[in-house]
């Protein structure tokens, strides 16, 4: 009975252990691009994606996960900082763009502090991103190597040619901090990058951090001979475009994305069995979310959500996000509670053990709900979740805001002017209730004025 009463008290302590108290995670982040809510097969689109949907059958599907932004670097900044991109120093509110002389100097400067410093410094990770970076381009103290990441195999614009790895025909693929020619296509590099990078890491005991942050399904940048000018275009390969649930797609830019879609599924499905062959699946966190929503001008859908990419309707920023963890997360779990891409720096810091803490850190740490172990931990009836893009003359966009409190979300619109959502009756955002519900209006479009001007450096 003494026995028993030990292994019962030894057991008990186990259980109680904090995940920091537990083996740090590997820690997998696939980020994809311009895939929006209707682009995954678990989230109802008609685009097959059977290994994306794998992660969600053996892991965890959230149904109300929301990006940092609805446009490319904005949400960037915020996954990788933990922190709302209106705090960024150079206001990263709309897309780096390329060849444009005002962006020449702005980036993620070298004291904003990225999950891969903290990760790497504070909890002893080896480092690497493999694929798109979108957070400073042209020079070398602007790159991912000094950023935090041990690793850099990529590029550093907002778009790629898929089968030069040029922007247009300017050089754009990375390893390190120097430029290298490659042939192929994007996709599958990015994969064999990463098939590689675990084949590094199979007889090490020292924890990884991988951002594997694929370009597709998002348009090329092409090159235009007769305008001596880049130009967008969708990149599928011909053999893609004859697969089951491709061909069949009536729009041909539809059908040009799906085929983007499915050689991106395949990336993801050689991912997954590479872990597994190198023995690592069941010690890696397994990460899959998008950067925004889809664009259908190239493709991309959001269906039933209203709004698009670069719009702060539910279409523009509520996101698929699937996690996978054998042996710490159950298998076919779905979570309706509302979180964004900001949680998961303070959540990497607690799985990891990194003694991290900043006051301006704007996301939760929501291991507990992943593990199963207090789901309601992280969950807060009146959370506070802001959103603000930039102007942006070149694209010809202007400023939008939105604040999400609790069920309610107060939207402006440089188009539409300002709605009030009750996402909980109507998250399909079809009724204004502005007219109906002044004082919550107002409560709403007040807060949002608030905060976004205590965001802003030297505020």
């Amino acid at each position: 009975m003494h026995r028993l009463k030990k292994f019962l008290a030894a057991a008990l302590f186990l259980c109680a252990l904090s995940p920091a108290q537990s083996a740090p995670p590997n820690i997998l982040l696939i980020f994809t691009d311009d895939q929006g809510w209707n682009d995954v097969g678990c989230y109802g689109s008609e685009i097959p994606t059977p290994n994306i949907d794998r992660i969600a059958a053996e892991g965890l599907k959230f149904e109300n996960f929301y990006s940092a932004s609805s446009i490319c670097t904005p949400s960037r900044f915020g996954l990788l900082t933990g922190r709302n991109p209106v705090r960024s120093k150079d206001q990263l509110l709309s897309a780096l763009m390329f060849m444009a002389d005002e962006h020449k100097n702005t980036r993620l400067h070298a004291d904003e502090t990225t999950i891969a410093e903290v990760l790497r410094d504070k909890a002893g990770y080896h480092t690497a991103l493999i694929g798109k970076w979108h957070l400073g381009h042209g020079k070398t103290d602007f790159l991912p190597p000094n950023r935090g990441f041990d690793l850099f195999r990529g590029h550093t614009g907002g778009c790629i040619d898929f089968f030069t790895m040029t922007y247009g025909i300017i050089p754009d693929w990375y390893h390190q901090t120097e430029h290298v020619s490659e042939n192929g296509y994007a996709t599958e590099l990015i994969t064999d990058e990463a098939v590689e990078f675990f084949q590094s890491r199979k007889d090490s005991e020292q924890p990884f951090f991988l951002y594997l942050a694929y370009n597709a399904p998002h348009f090329g940048k092409g090159y235009s001979p007769k305008d001596k000018a880049p130009v967008n275009i969708m990149q599928p390969q011909a053999a893609d475009l004859i697969r089951s649930g491709v061909s069949t797609i009536e729009d041909k830019i539809r059908r040009e994305f799906a085929a983007m879609t499915v050689s991106l599924d395949d990336g993801v499905g050689r991912v997954l069995e590479s872990l597994e062959a190198t023995g690592l699946e069941k010690d890696t966190l397994v990460i899959f979310l998008t950067d925004h929503g889809g664009d259908p001008v190239y493709g991309g859908s959001n269906e039933p959500l209203r709004g698009v990419k670069a719009t702060l309707f539910e279409g523009g920023i509520k996101v698929p996000c699937v996690m996978r963890w054998p042996g710490k997360i159950k298998p076919g779990r779905t979570e309706s509670g509302v979180f964004w891409a900001l949680d998961l720096f303070p959540t990497f810091c607690a799985l990891a053990g990194a003694d991290y803490t900043s006051e301006f850190l704007d996301g939760n740490d929501i291991s507990p709900m992943i593990l199963d172990q207090r789901p309601d931990a992280a969950k807060s009836p009146g959370r506070e979740f802001l959103w603000e893009t930039g102007a942006h003359s070149e694209l010809g966009r202007k400023r939008w805001r939105a604040l999400r409190k609790g069920g309610w979300k107060f939207l402006s619109s440089p188009k539409d002017g300002e709605f009030l959502f009750n996402l909980a009756e109507d998250p399909f955002e079809k009724a204004d209730l502005k007219s109906k519900q002044p004082e919550k209006f107002e409560e709403l479009k007040q807060r949002a004025e608030e905060l976004a001007e205590s965001y802003r450096p030297g505020a």
